[in-house]
């Protein structure tokens, strides 16, 4: 016999908690940032003046703007494709019984525990043009010692080591636990038929990785997008020429160092909606290659 509620209203009650909390915490601030979006500063945020969508229009007319959104979408794409590449291939190598596996996979993991800020100062070091690490072995190997914060393109590319090594260690988690997911009934019966390497990484590794690969795809972009503005704003603040400038890091710029809430709202709303449809789009396209069976 069918259980039945005692009331209609119990359903509604236990989801009370929820929908209060959803509500104070991301609905209200949500509709808090819609109506600042429409609403321009004046006198260091000490005014407001009613505008309409008139900050939007402006971000679209801004040169500056448009080229933060050109090297953002730039920035993600390496940022996910090579971090995602290289994390795989490492858990991969890891996977495989080797005698220092346990302390290799320490040491690729932990730099995920590091904040952005703190692993963007500690690469800060590392590209130093004078005393880094880094220029001492490109000295050595090619002798030259290139300035990393005076070229805007060897600028980004610091930034992107940086960001793919902060990450590195969540995709390796993730990787590594669906490999060890994979039944080993299904290599074994590759290897009886033949079937090499790259083949069962291709037929058998690779499609059954396909949901964490999807997951991890959709994470990476959210944290290239959103969680790399302490890194910018240690490493580079934008520069040199505004080469480093993703659209994160200039509505902090906007928000709080001019004070321009309502154009910094304008922005997070357009960051927001443009993600959020990137992530639409992933699921419409790389969600139907997704194979969730054994």
């Amino acid at each position: 016999m069918q259980a039945k509620f005692p009331g209609k209203a119990l359903p509604y009650l236990f989801l009370l908690p929820t929908i209060v909390i959803c509500g104070l915490f991301i609905y209200y601030p949500a509709a808090q940032t819609f109506r600042t979006s429409t609403y321009q500063s004046l006198f260091f945020g000490a005014r407001q003046r009613f505008v309409g969508l008139q900050n939007f229009g402006r971000l679209f007319l801004s040169p500056e703007y448009l080229r933060a959104m050109a090297v953002t979408i730039w920035f993600a794409f390496l940022v996910v494709v090579i971090g995602l590449c290289l994390s795989f291939a490492l858990a991969t190598l890891l996977n495989r019984k080797l005698q220092a596996a346990r302390a290799l996979r320490i040491s690729l993991i932990w730099p995920y525990a590091l904040s952005p800020a703190v692993a963007g100062t500690i690469w800060l070091f590392l590209f130093n043009p004078h005393s880094g690490l880094v220029n001492r072995l490109i000295d050595i190997v090619a002798g030259i010692k290139p300035d990393w914060f005076s070229n805007g393109k060897l600028a980004l590319t610091m930034l992107i080591v940086t960001a793919i090594w902060n990450n590195l260690g969540y995709n390796l988690v993730f990787f590594l636990a669906g490999l060890q997911n994979i039944p080993e009934s299904f290599m074994e019966a590759a290897k009886v038929d033949g079937a090499s390497f790259w083949e069962e990484l291709w037929y058998i590794v690779i499609p059954l990785m396909s949901p964490t690969t999807f997951f991890l795809l959709v994470i990476n972009i959210n944290y290239a997008f959103f969680d790399t503005v302490g890194m910018v704003d240690v490493m580079t603040r934008g520069g040199p020429a505004n080469a480093t400038n993703l659209l994160i890091y200039q509505l902090y710029k906007d928000g709080f160092q001019n004070f321009n809430s309502g154009l910094a709202a304008a922005q997070s709303l357009i960051l927001f909606l443009f993600v959020v449809a990137l992530t639409l789009v992933q699921f419409r396209t790389t969600g139907r290659m997704v194979h969730y069976g054994g």
